[in-house]
């Protein structure tokens, strides 16, 4: 294939790193910085909060802009300062959420710092300083991000609950690995920020390349000129993809670049 992208969203979790972590592969890390020496736009997208995606941009040393919180902040590597963040109230969507899924813990991101929670998450599941606040607390904080874990449940029983949800005021996704839901405000999806991005960079629609394996990758999957899914992507994900490279731990997203970028 001689086509080769100008701009390069990658996911992060599931796709760049091993699932929760900072671990990169060295031929995922290799495929990379191969990509970013071609003067491409190579732009971390992710449902990560800034001071979760901080640790994988150092790694990389990559220029450019990192869009966090599925979109809703915009993060300039070199300045090191938040360009752009969109932020929303998170009690009415908390009260829902509560009603429906009793035992769910809730954390409103706190940008760049790290989280207030509403009860107490497992330990490594939130980056940066957590501080436990109670209702009034919490839904006092405009904030890009809202996350849930559903102790004590499935990602299977999540999704089942979740099924007819409606949350008019957010948009929201849920994990296909962890009981876990993200909201962002209303019309913030990586697609769009991604989109905005593309137009800021002045990159032609066609010139676009994106990875993921989650269902918040869908919009940035359609986004692209090319959306590749993660070998482990539920099937729905792959659906939406034009094509399907290895699994995380068989560095399909080495693979995946190696097409366009051979060493």
């Amino acid at each position: 294939m001689n086509w080769r992208p100008r701009l390069v969203a990658l996911d992060i979790d599931g796709t760049l790193a091993h699932l929760g972590t900072n671990d990169i592969a060295p031929a995922v890390h290799a495929a990379v910085t191969r990509v970013a020496a071609h003067d491409v736009h190579v732009v971390l997208c992710t449902g990560r909060s800034l001071i979760g995606t901080t640790p994988i941009a150092d790694q990389l040393g990559l220029p450019g802009i990192s869009l966090c919180s599925n979109g809703a902040v915009w993060w300039d590597h070199q300045t090191r300062e938040v360009l752009k963040r969109t932020t929303f109230s998170p009690g009415p969507t908390i009260k829902v959420l509560r009603e429906l899924l009793p035992g769910a813990v809730f954390a409103v991101e706190q940008t760049g710092i790290g989280n207030m929670s509403l009860g107490r998450f497992p330990d490594g599941d939130l980056w940066g300083v957590l501080t436990l606040g109670d209702f009034d607390e919490v839904a006092a904080i405009d904030t890009p991000r809202l996350v849930m874990r559903w102790i004590g449940h499935t990602p299977e029983e999540l999704a089942f609950a979740v099924r007819e949800l409606e949350l008019p005021d957010v948009a929201w996704s849920v994990d296909h690995t962890e009981p876990w839901l993200t909201a962002v405000p209303l019309g913030v999806t990586k697609g769009s920020a991604l989109e905005e991005l593309r137009v800021h960079l002045n990159v032609s629609p066609e010139d676009t390349l994106a990875v993921g394996d989650g269902r918040n990758d869908v919009e940035m999957l359609r986004w692209a000129a090319h959306g590749v899914a993660m070998g482990q992507a539920p099937a729905t994900v792959q659906a939406v993809a034009d094509s399907v490279t290895d699994t995380v731990l068989e560095d399909g997203l080495a693979t995946v670049l190696s097409r366009f970028f051979p060493a």
